[in-house]
């Protein structure tokens, strides 16, 4: 059983950064791949990033390319997602989720992971 914290979230005005992060107990952290998903209102919730159970893969969605960074601290049992040059589309609430599968890649459908957080708004102004 993994249980997952999302915090950090909050209003960013266009251009600016927010990290945030997700603390999960449980000791299979170290050895799940680990995702960030968002859900803006109306719409389906989608793949943001994903990194691998070492940290050694990493996988982004085209719309946050070079601007988003995920990153683990295996040790700390927390995973972060950098978010710099926000735009209002990024607005959404942003969800962790732990895959329990132990797998190579990263996996960037929902259904492939087991655990979720409660998700943390985001809120990026114009």
């Amino acid at each position: 059983q993994v249980q997952l914290v999302e915090s950090g979230g909050g209003l960013v005005q266009a251009g600016g950064s927010l990290r945030l992060s997700c603390a999960a107990s449980g000791r299979t952290f170290s050895s799940s791949a680990m995702g960030w998903f968002r859900q803006a209102p109306g719409k389906e919730r989608e793949f943001v990033a994903g990194i691998n159970w070492r940290g050694g893969k990493t996988s982004y969605d085209d719309s946050v390319k070079g601007r988003f960074t995920i990153s683990r601290d295996n040790a700390k049992n927390t995973v972060y997602l950098q978010m710099n040059s926000l735009k209002p589309e990024d607005t959404a609430v942003y969800y962790c989720a732990a895959d329990q599968t132990l797998r190579i890649g990263v996996p960037i459908a929902s259904y492939d992971y087991d655990y979720w957080g409660q998700g943390t708004q985001v809120t990026v102004s114009s």
